[in-house]
């Protein structure tokens, strides 16, 4: 399919509002004001040269805020995401499988700056383990695209049914489901199944702090750090750990595991309250005593163009 109409989906030209109380910053160390200043001026120039290369192609292509979608996009060939992981993130959630999605992570980490300041504070700008493109690099990847020398990878997502109902949103990333406050103890259960109802594992009975499901995208971020495996990115397996689980006991091994594209996972929840949080804090849902979730991989797939390498299987440890 020619590419030739293009949405630009920005993160916000200043992200750091909330610094600044009646025209008074609130940042007062010089240093860290400076760095925040410097990363809204590596940000806006990284839009500004998009735009640039944009016109030069023969493509029609239309700018908006990230903050300004509430829709599904629809009646476009691509969508370019400039920010970093959360505005392709963000994205997502109003896409389908339909309309392919390039990011540009328009900030990156500074290596030299991180070294510089690590004893004053965190210098990490952002990480874009999603974005195939760079301001370096990006009249090449959309070339590339354009006169279709590379095609996107379709990348795996989370979908979910809240007692029998299927949810609109499909997590990229993971959900975790959990009590609101995140010092309550949890009460579930979960059993994995096959998709012919088979069921394929006993019943584990949990009380810990939540239970936390990724996909392959999100198998880097939250679950990685809790000392789950990176999974190959085009894996449609789904990864699941039980978070700090009280006395696990004969059932330690059955807390963190995975399940295939034709399996599913049964959750019942048994506390008063609990919320899914889809793809960190962007979607939620309310659960409560009694409840039943499902969790599998049939949701639609992302297509997105990844970095050269992504596809490649990582190691498990």
């Amino acid at each position: 399919m020619a590419i030739r109409k293009l949405l630009l989906l920005l993160k916000p030209i200043d992200p750091y509002p909330f610094l600044q109380s009646e025209g008074v910053s609130l940042v007062k160390s010089p240093q860290v004001l400076q760095y925040l200043e410097s990363r809204c001026k590596v940000h806006r120039n990284a839009i500004k040269f998009c735009q640039e290369i944009l016109n030069k192609k023969p493509v029609e292509w239309k700018p908006v805020s990230r903050n300004d979608i509430s829709h599904p996009i629809r009646d476009v060939d691509m969508v370019i995401t400039v920010g970093g992981d959360g505005t392709l993130l963000h994205a997502s959630h109003f896409i389908d499988d339909s309309v392919p999605v390039l990011g540009v992570n328009s900030d990156p980490t500074q290596a030299h700056e991180v070294e510089e300041l690590s004893d004053q504070f965190d210098a990490s700008r952002s990480t874009g383990q999603l974005c195939a493109a760079t301001v370096e690099n990006f009249e090449q990847v959309l070339d590339d695209i354009l006169f279709g020398r590379v095609v996107p990878s379709k990348v795996s997502r989370i979908s979910l049914k809240l007692n029998s109902e299927p949810l609109l949103s499909h997590a990229l990333n993971d959900i975790l489901i959990a009590h609101p406050c995140p010092a309550a103890v949890s009460r579930f259960s979960f059993k994995i199944k096959n998709k012919d109802g088979e069921t394929r594992s006993k019943t584990v009975n949990c009380r810990s702090s939540g239970l936390r499901v990724c996909a392959a995208a999100g198998s880097t971020a939250a679950m990685r750090s809790a000392g789950g495996y990176v999974m190959p990115m085009l894996s449609r397996d789904l990864q699941f750990m039980v978070r700090e689980p009280i006395s696990p006991s004969s059932t330690a091994a059955q807390m963190h595991s995975a399940f295939k594209p034709d399996q599913s996972m049964d959750v019942n929840w048994y506390s008063d309250h609990g919320t899914i949080y889809i793809d960190g804090c962007h979607v939620r849902y309310n659960v409560q005593l009694g409840d039943t979730i499902e969790i599998s991989s049939d949701a639609p797939v992302l297509n997105v163009f990844l970095s050269h390498g992504f596809t490649q299987v990582r190691s498990r440890y």
